[in-house]
C-alpha cells in the first residue's frame, strides 16, 4: 500500500542517546505499570462497597446515604487512573484496518504523526482545563450537593493526575517509535 521511504539512519544517534531514550521510556513505563497495578485494586474496593450497599439495601432494608456517591467516586478513580497503563499495554480502542499491513517504520511514522496531531493537543487542552477546575475545587473545598456531601475536590484532582500519566505514556510511546525509526526494528 503506502510506503514511506524515509531513511532515519542519518540521525546517527550515538549509543548514549539511544540508551537515554530507552531509560526514559523504561522509567515512564514502570511508573504507569506500577500505578496501573495499584489502580486495578480499586476494582476490588469497588466490589466490596457495591456488595455492602446491595446487602444493606435489599436484605436489611437500610440503604446508606453515602453508597452511591462513593461507588461513583471509586469507579471514576479506577477508570481514570489506569488510562496510562491501558495505553502502555495497547488496551485502548483502535481501528487497525490498514495499519496492520504497513511496515514497522511506516507504522512508527503514522503513530508519531497521530500522537502529535491528535493525542497531545487533546490531552494538553483537557489537562489545562481539569487542572484549573481541580485548583478551584480545592480552593472552595467543593462538595456534592447531596446530604452526604462527598468531597468533589478529591475526584477532580484525579483527573489531571490521570491525564498527566496518560501524557507521559504518550511521550514514552513516541520515543519508542523514534527508536524504531532510528534502529530500524521494534
Amino acid at each position: 500500500m503506502f510506503k514511506f521511504n524515509i531513511d532515519f539512519q542519518y540521525l546517527q544517534l550515538g549509543g548514549g542517546a539511544m540508551n537515554l531514550i530507552k531509560k526514559v521510556t523504561s522509567f515512564i513505563d514502570s511508573i504507569n505499570s506500577w500505578i496501573g497495578r495499584i489502580g486495578a485494586w480499586s476494582a476490588l474496593v469497588l466490589m466490596f462497597v457495591i456488595v455492602f450497599e446491595v446487602v444493606s439495601r435489599r436484605i436489611f432494608n437500610s440503604p446508606t446515604i453515602w453508597g452511591y456517591e462513593v461507588i461513583t467516586m471509586i469507579y471514576g478513580f479506577h477508570f481514570m487512573i489506569v488510562a496510562g497503563y491501558a495505553l502502555l499495554h495497547k488496551s485502548l480502542v483502535s481501528v487497525d484496518l490498514l495499519y496492520d499491513q504497513f511496515s514497522e517504520k511506516t507504522k512508527a511514522v503514522l503513530d508519531i504523526v497521530t500522537y502529535l496531531v491528535l493525542f497531545f493537543p487533546f490531552i494538553v487542552s483537557i489537562l489545562y482545563v481539569s487542572y484549573n477546575q481541580a485548583i478551584f475545587s480545592w480552593e472552595i473545598r467543593e462538595t456534592s450537593s447531596t446530604f452526604f456531601g462527598a468531597p468533589v475536590y478529591l475526584t477532580k484532582t484525579v483527573i489531571p493526575i490521570a491525564l498527566l500519566l496518560l501524557m507521559l505514556q504518550g511521550i514514552s510511546e513516541i520515543l519508542k517509535r523514534i527508536a524504531i525509526l532510528i534502529e530500524g526494528r521494534g
